[in-house]
């Protein structure tokens, strides 16, 4: 099994920032990309940004210069620097991880999913 554990989402003014944090643990696999992605209120999940494991970063063109996606390949967490805030970023933030495992004979690609955690900018 594979758990992501997402943290860092809450209530924000407008205007203010927040820092997500989601790390992977559990069996053993190849991570290649991490990531976030959001579903707002009545809406689709949308992509926010990706990051492969050499750094490659892939953003929601709106979004890209006001939110930062970084990672720590060491520890396989994933973070989401978000600033500016605004009344419509309030969503579920998912954290995204696309991978394989192996096994024990071929590897086995999959995409694992956090359980979300809720960002609300409100004043």
């Amino acid at each position: 099994q594979v758990r992501l554990v997402e943290s860092g989402g809450g209530l924000v003014r407008p205007g203010g920032s927040l820092r997500l944090s989601c790390a992977a643990s559990g069996s053993v696999f190849s991570i290649h990309t991490m990531g976030w992605y959001r579903q707002a209120p009545g809406k689709e999940r949308d992509l926010v940004a990706t990051i492969t494991t050499d750094g490659a970063t892939n953003y929601e063109d709106s979004l890209e210069g006001r939110f930062v996606i970084s990672r720590d390949n060491a520890e396989n967490t994933v973070y989401l620097q978000m600033n500016s805030l605004k009344p419509e970023d309030t969503a579920v933030y998912y954290c995204y991880v696309g991978g394989a495992y192996y096994t024990g004979t071929q590897w086995k690609e999959h995409d694992y999913w956090g359980q979300g955690t809720q960002v609300t900018v409100s004043s």
